[in-house]
């Protein structure tokens, strides 16, 4: 029995329990091969900003087929009213929907699309929207600047994914206070 607990012989049974130890953890444990992406139903944020913003909320209706909203956050600060709108698209690339009525509008679309350099123009909906690119972190963002509200679909998903998220954007009917 020595012989199998000291030297070369005992670390070569050691690492064999261990790996066997290893191999049946490995097989009793459940394993998952589906995708899954955390669902956010956004709606509530909908109706609070339909209520709240002082300007009309601009919402996809419908979202574009196989994307699923991921994430959706509201914010009020200093009487500047905010909502990001994340999605995994359905090629799961990130995009977002930002809107805000912070002023100078150009700084808060500077921030939400990591540049301010303007690289064109696209027509979506018959509605001109800046197109900007920044290659370093492969984020591409269409911008629309509008007098009450400043517009921003942006993330690592192509121009025709965020064109379709631009399409699909409704403007919402303020709700009385």
């Amino acid at each position: 029995m020595e012989r199998f607990t000291q030297g070369f012989y005992g670390y070569a049974v050691a690492m064999l329990v261990c790996l066997a130890g290893v191999g049946v953890f490995l097989l009793v444990t459940p394993q998952s091969r589906t995708e899954h992406i955390p669902k956010v139903d956004y709606s509530i944020d909908v109706a609070n900003m339909r209520h709240t913003a002082p300007y009309q909320t601009w919402s996809p209706e419908p979202v574009p087929a196989g994307w699923i909203p991921t994430s959706s956050r509201v914010t009020n600060e200093k009487g500047v009213v905010s909502w990001r709108l994340g999605f995994a698209t359905a090629k799961r690339s990130h995009a977002m929907l930002a809107q805000s009525d912070e002023k100078p509008a150009a700084e808060f679309a500077n921030r939400m699309a990591n540049t301010g350099e303007v690289v064109g123009s696209v027509q979506v909906g018959g509605v001109t929207w800046e197109q900007r690119l920044r290659k370093d972190k492969d984020q591409r963002s269409l911008v629309r600047l509008l007098p009450d509200v400043t517009v921003v679909v942006t993330g690592t998903a192509q121009w025709d994914e965020l064109s379709a998220l631009a399409g699909s954007l409704k403007q919402q009917a303020k709700t009385a206070s």
